[in-house]
């Protein structure tokens, strides 16, 4: 039986990206509006109530107006913007959090996907918690190198039509922690204050490496970097999208760890390094695949019990 699939949003880089993939899918068939009806409320709201399956690849304020266009009780709708990442009415769409989180986007209509720094924040942070390794009001503080691709069309023609001088450094932004991803991050992982967070941008196009460091004496179950490494291995040892690299202790790639590695691709890799007073935690992924596009097709195939890794590129 054929999927319908509509994209809300489909000439942005994320909804793009979503096209692209599930374009020669024989499983899925595209409901597409002309250029000239893609603003129409009208025509939008008739797309969303036909379709199995909605992605909203909208701002945060146009994605909760898409939302009050579904009439149709059967649609599932998969957003894929800020708005929704808190709501408890909505899953959370990072499947390898939990049984708990895989269950919820298996059964429910409203999925919201992950921000790109929030899930590489999660798949390090959610588990510690989880298992009591660190506390609730553990001071958490995060690092995140991404490629330029991640702020959308501006940005990327910013870097490839206008760039200034300075744009050969990277740079940092989000000073006021403020960031948008802040409050998943606090709320999905069960934190008792938000992280401070540093979001670096720089001159390459996707990939991105998020890095929490811990310190042994604050933990409340000591572990030395090689148990932590095998923690997280334990814990992902179900997950088909996420590796936990070997330990070494100068890191990876002769003693140096891009954050590139695998840009184009949908999986993730876990790395820890450090020593018996302080460890780094270092999640790798792209940005546009397990960080957006990538995330947003594995909750589908989730959703309609598809092959969870069908329409994913993975190394």
């Amino acid at each position: 039986m054929m999927i319908n699939v509509f994209i809300d949003g489909s000439a942005g880089t994320t909804g793009l990206r979503i096209s692209d993939r599930l374009k020669d899918n024989s499983e899925i068939n595209l409901l597409l509006l002309p250029d000239e009806l893609r603003k129409s409320p009208e025509a939008i709201k008739a797309m969303i109530n036909k379709s199995d399956i909605t992605f909203l690849c909208l701002p945060d304020a146009a994605s909760r107006e898409a939302v009050t266009y579904c009439e149709n009780p059967d649609t599932v709708i998969i957003d894929t913007s800020t708005a929704h990442r808190t709501n408890p009415e909505w899953a959370y769409g990072f499947a390898e959090l939990s049984p708990l989180h895989r269950n919820k986007i298996k059964n429910s209509k409203r999925i919201a996907v992950p921000g790109c720094h929030a899930s590489g924040f999660c798949s390090v942070v959610y588990p510690l918690v989880a298992a009591g390794i660190i506390g609730a009001d553990y001071p958490v503080t995060a690092h995140s190198l991404t490629g330029y691709s991640g702020g959308g069309k501006n940005m990327i023609k910013d870097y490839t039509e206008n760039k200034t001088v300075y744009m050969d450094s990277p740079a940092q932004y989000g000073l006021g922690q403020t960031h948008k991803h802040l409050p998943e991050m606090k709320t999905i992982c069960g934190l008792e204050d938000y992280p401070v967070f540093s979001p670096i941008v720089s001159d390459y196009y996707s990939g991105m490496a998020v890095t929490v460091p811990l310190f042994t004496k604050h933990m409340k179950k000591k572990m030395n970097p090689q148990e932590l490494r095998q923690f997280y291995s334990d814990y992902y040892k179900d997950a088909r999208l996420i590796s936990v690299l070997p330990y070494d202790e100068k890191g990876v790639e002769g003693g140096f760890l891009y954050a590139n590695t695998l840009s184009g691709k949908d999986n993730m890799e876990i790395i820890v390094s450090g020593n018996e007073d302080r460890m780094v935690i270092v999640s790798r992924f792209c940005n546009l695949g397990k960080g957006a596009s990538g995330a947003a097709i594995q909750c589908m195939n989730i959703s309609c019990g598809l092959d969870e890794v069908e329409g994913l590129e993975i190394v």
